[in-house]
C-alpha cells in the first residue's frame, strides 16, 4: 500500500482534489473548445452561402420577341436564322433577336441554322445575354458562369492626380 500513499500524496497544505473534479476541470474546456468549433463551422458555411451569387433564372414561360420588357431577365423562344460568331439571330413569329452566347458559342458551333431552340438570359442594350440555350430534346446548357466579384483589369483603376 505504499505505491497509494504515493498516488495520492499532497504537498503539505494543498487539500486533496476529488477525481470527480477532475473531470470537470478537463470538460469545460473541451466543451468550450468545442462549442466554438461548431460556430465556426456555422458562421463560415454562412459566409460562403452569402458570399455565393444566387442563380439568375429566367421565368419559364417563353415570351415574343417583339414584346421583351427592357432591361429584364427573359425567356425567348424560336429558330436560329444566323450565325455570327459567338452570336447568332433567334427569330420568332414577332421579330428577331440578336442572343450573345459568350465563350460557349466561340466558332459558331453552339447552334445551327434553323435548329428551334428556347434561350434565357437578360436583354439590354438592344441584345440578349443568353445564360441558359435549351434544345428542342429538352437538353439544357449553362453558357455563363454564375455571377462572382467583377474582376479588375489594369486599364480599369482610376487614375486621377
Amino acid at each position: 500500500m505504499p505505491d497509494e500513499d504515493q498516488d495520492n500524496a499532497h504537498p503539505e497544505g494543498a487539500a486533496p482534489v476529488p477525481p470527480g473534479h477532475r473531470r470537470r476541470r478537463l470538460a469545460l474546456p473541451v466543451i468550450a473548445a468545442v462549442g466554438a468549433l461548431v460556430i465556426g463551422i456555422a458562421g463560415g458555411a454562412g459566409a460562403v452561402k452569402m458570399m455565393h451569387p444566387a442563380p439568375e433564372m429566367a421565368p419559364l414561360t417563353p415570351v415574343a420577341i417583339s414584346a421583351m420588357p427592357a432591361s429584364s431577365l427573359i425567356t425567348i423562344k424560336g429558330k436560329v436564322a444566323e450565325i455570327y460568331g459567338n452570336k447568332f439571330i433567334l427569330q420568332d413569329e414577332s421579330g428577331k433577336a440578336l442572343v450573345e452566347t459568350g465563350r460557349a458559342g466561340e466558332g459558331g458551333a453552339l447552334v445551327s441554322r434553323d435548329e428551334a431552340v428556347t434561350v434565357q438570359g437578360r436583354f439590354d442594350d438592344g441584345f440578349v445575354r443568353a445564360s441558359y440555350l435549351v434544345r428542342q430534346d429538352g437538353r439544357t446548357e449553362a453558357l455563363r458562369p454564375p455571377k462572382g466579384p467583377p474582376h479588375r483589369r489594369f486599364g480599369d483603376f482610376d487614375h486621377r492626380p
